[in-house]
């Protein structure tokens, strides 16, 4: 870990194939921040999180994440890494034809837990966060968009992760709704865990004032404005 910074990129480029997406990459993420990533579409923002998960390599530049080296990381560490990530994207993936608590299970089960008196208790935890301990038995189509989302979100809390990397949430979400899960990963962030969230909705954005990560035109600008 470097500082205080649960992320920091430093002179990074960035490629999708063998095209240069964004250039001379700068950025820094602290524990405890919350922080909007804009741009338009094709700005180079979802290649900016790829950079972040391990999903792209670094080929030029310095980048740590959750105290792993992003230019020595190995296909077989990138699991590792992403124990240290929470990722919430607009599509919320959830398995359709087993209950919040069993989508929730299925998810520690693969990562490894193993105790079952650990994994009920954890999994009570992450729902009693998100505000839906009544909903463990529920189905996924029993419940609104913004609570499939809340279980999205409490899956990816499930490995108390350092950083949640929030891919355009909102999107399938109608405006109220939208407020509160942003309100809901304000409030993950003040616990601890650093949140950057991925958006076009302008709305939230003024809503709630946060810095700004902007990419635009091959750059990003790290305390961008919002106009």
């Amino acid at each position: 870990m470097i500082g205080n910074s649960v992320i920091k990129l430093e002179d990074v480029d960035v490629y999708q194939q063998k095209h240069l997406v964004l250039s001379n990459v700068n950025l820094h993420l602290d524990k405890e921040e919350f922080v909007f990533l804009i741009g338009q579409t094709g700005s180079g923002k979802s290649s900016l999180l790829k950079i972040i998960y391990g999903d792209l390599h670094i080929t030029r530049g310095a980048g740590h994440v959750a105290g792993f080296d992003l230019t020595k990381l190995s296909d077989k560490d990138v699991p590792f890494l992403r124990r240290k990530l929470g990722i919430v994207f607009q599509d919320f993936q959830l398995l359709t034809d087993r209950s919040v608590e069993k989508n929730l299970e299925f998810v520690m089960k693969a990562t490894g837990w193993k105790d079952q008196r650990l994994i009920d208790e954890r999994i009570r935890d992450v729902l009693e966060k998100v505000g839906l301990r009544s909903k463990v038995k529920k189905m996924p189509h029993e419940l609104s968009g913004g609570e499939q989302q809340r279980v999205v979100i409490a899956r990816a809390l499930l490995n108390d992760p350092e950083i949640i990397l929030a891919d355009e949430p909102t999107g399938n979400l109608d405006p109220g709704t939208s407020e509160e899960i942003v309100m809901l990963l304000r409030q993950i962030s003040q616990y601890g865990t650093a949140v950057l969230m991925a958006t076009h909705d302008y709305h939230i954005i003024r809503t709630f004032p946060s810095r700004i990560i902007k990419c635009e035109n091959g750059i990003v600008h790290e305390d961008a404005k919002f106009v």
